[in-house]
């Protein structure tokens, strides 16, 4: 027993027992004395089915799909004696040919049952084949004892022959070499009879690949073959080379009959194998002969010319714009700067942004691969300068001044929105002025000139501290304050060291507007110590005296009215009644002819 160790040729008898489910068909007369029935069968009966364990429980429950048909199998119990349970005719054999037999069998007690001792009785299949006239037993073969087993598979078994001359059938025999009893039941599938020859394969002369690859750009190209049996089979060979453009379908290559073989022409992806009998005869049919694997040989195409996205004229603004083309995949690009570099600027990338103005060029190529990239296409880039124009403004004006927008740039063409088209335009109301610029290479900038009218300022009150005096305006806005009408300042704080009437001035930054208003200002100290010492005993005002009329009144801390005097002086040596008023903090209010209250508070101290 043993397989084919070369090539094998396609089957010259095949007994699948049927594709379908269920119960097939009896055999035919006389290939088994064994008897035919429905279900599982009993000792020295048979069945055709896909179907097993269907009354008898010990055996496994299905066979399993491993054999090459996967369908019915020939089902058998073992009689209790030992001998002949199959046997058919095989024709179509060529002479002098070397063959295999081959069958899937399996041992279909399951010993995990434990319904006989042990394994129980194994299956031992023996195979003879006879000649056609059943008179001379040319080959024969065992396969040994199979045992139960707890999980179902199926073992091929084979065995290889030799036809004699003149011998084109023969009848195989399948013989039970055990008895029945408590196991020895079988099932066998897949029987075939196919031609068996060495294993040969093909390769370059002086070379030992299965394969090889042309670039497109040096076809047409001739290869030398050669066909490398390995003797394991045949004493002498015999060739035909056949070629394919799928490696499906296949012809004869007329006068290619040996063991070397030099190509036509390759010009396109095309498959070679070759047909290999022992006998020359044999040749003539593809069940007589066997066939070398296919030596596939693959014609690389040329890449193709990239498809340009366009040429680029842009004009500079922002991020730069890119160069790009599109290639199908795998191919990848590479750039270059001139038609014949051989540098490249940037490699594997459909896009590119040149540095600088110019013509470049791209090209596709296969990666991994030795074959020359495709035609470059041209692409032509040209970036432009824009016109440059300054940020956007905000321009304060006066209400009814006219003010002139200008971008102050030379060499292009204006396009206000205002519809006009000279370098300058005069405006006198609020709002938004676009100004768009266009240069000679028809690239544009754009600037926004907003107006707005100036906030004018009003004098909502003005705090005087002894002093430090604060300006207050009515709404919020970039404002400059002066108490002389000549000096301005962005502050609104000041302090000044002598006592008068004062006025306040406050205009916008177009000086569009100045409001002003006057207001006392009083100097008093902020303690008095009345111990007749010369410093500090009375409380006095300064620059009362600027005022026509004025009245002093000084409270407590509880609100009594201590002090009343009318005048341009006035003097408090910190008395009530002729009496010295302790220590603490009092109050005063100042009322001025044409002029607003002066309030205030100072400490008197013993």
């Amino acid at each position: 027993m043993g397989f084919c160790s070369g090539s094998k040729g396609d089957p010259i008898f095949q007994e699948d027992f049927g594709s379908g489910n269920g119960t097939g068909n009896p055999l035919a007369a006389g290939v088994t004395n064994y008897t035919y029935v429905v279900g599982d069968p009993q000792d020295g009966q048979y069945t055709i089915s896909d179907q097993i364990s269907q009354q008898i429980n010990t055996w496994h429950n299905a066979l399993p799909n491993t054999t090459e048909s996967n369908g019915r199998a020939l089902v058998v119990n073992a009689d209790y004696t030992a001998g002949l349970f199959y046997q058919t005719p095989i024709s179509g054999l060529c002479e002098n040919a070397s063959y295999e037999f081959s069958a899937y069998l399996m041992n279909i007690f399951d010993s995990s049952s434990g319904a006989c001792p042990g394994t129980g009785i194994p299956i031992n299949v023996r195979f003879e084949i006879w000649n056609a006239t059943d008179t001379q037993l040319l080959k024969q073969g065992s396969t040994g004892d199979i045992a139960g087993s707890s999980n179902a598979f199926w073992e091929q078994y084979a065995m290889t022959f030799q036809s004699q001359p003149g011998q084109n059938s023969i009848i195989l025999k399948m013989f039970n070499n055990s008895d029945g009893g408590c196991g020895n039941d079988l099932a066998i599938d897949d029987i075939i009879f196919r031609s068996c020859g060495d294993l040969t394969t093909i390769s370059p002369i002086n070379s030992s690949e299965n394969e090889i690859s042309i670039c497109e750009e040096s076809l047409p190209q001739t290869i030398n073959l050669e066909a490398n049996p390995d003797f394991s089979i045949y004493s002498d060979h015999y060739y035909q080379w056949q070629r394919s453009n799928d490696g499906e379908t296949w012809n004869d290559i007329p006068g290619a009959n040996q063991a070397q073989f030099s190509t036509s022409s390759i010009s396109t992806d095309t498959y070679f194998r070759v047909q290999v009998a022992e006998d020359p005869v044999n040749l003539d049919d593809n069940l007589c002969s066997t066939f070398s694997e296919a030596f596939y040989v693959e014609v690389i195409p040329a890449p193709p010319t990239p498809t340009s996205n366009g040429d680029v004229f842009s004009c500079e603004d922002g991020t730069p714009p890119q160069l790009s083309v599109s290639v199908p995949s795998p191919y990848e690009v590479n750039w270059y700067d001139a038609s014949t570099s051989t540098t490249s600027i940037a490699s594997d990338t459909e896009t590119f942004t040149p540095s600088e103005n110019g013509a470049y060029f791209a090209e596709a190529y296969l990666p991994d691969s030795p074959c020359a990239a495709g035609p470059r296409i041209q692409l032509n880039y040209n970036l432009y300068d824009s016109p440059q124009l300054s940020s956007d403004e905000i321009i304060e004006i006066c209400q009814g001044e006219t003010v002139t927008l200008s971008a102050n740039i030379s060499g292009v063409i204006y396009d206000w929105s205002t519809g006009e088209e000279t370098s300058t335009i005069s405006v006198n109301e609020e709002g938004n002025y676009t100004l768009t610029v266009t240069n000679s290479d028809g690239c544009t900038a754009t600037k926004i000139f907003t107006v707005q009218f100036t906030e004018e300022p009003e004098i909502s009150e003005v705090l005087v501290e002894n002093g430090f005096i604060q300006i207050i305006t009515t709404q919020v806005g970039d404002f400059l304050y002066s108490l002389d009408g000549i000096n301005f300042q962005y502050s609104n704080e000041f302090q000044v060291n002598e006592g008068g009437v004062y006025k306040a001035y406050v205009k916008d930054t177009e000086a569009c507007r100045v409001a002003t208003r006057e207001f006392p200002v009083l100097l008093y100290p902020k303690f008095i110590t009345p111990n007749e010492d010369g410093k500090n005993d009375v409380f006095q005002l300064k620059g009362i005296e600027y005022f026509n009329a004025s009245e002093l009144l000084i409270f407590d801390r509880f609100g009594k009215l201590l002090f009343q005097q009318t005048g341009k002086r006035f003097f408090w040596d910190g008395s009530y009644n002729g009496k010295g008023l302790p220590s603490n903090e009092y109050w005063f209010i100042v009322n001025i002819e044409g002029m607003s209250t002066v309030k205030g508070h100072f400490s008197l101290i013993k």
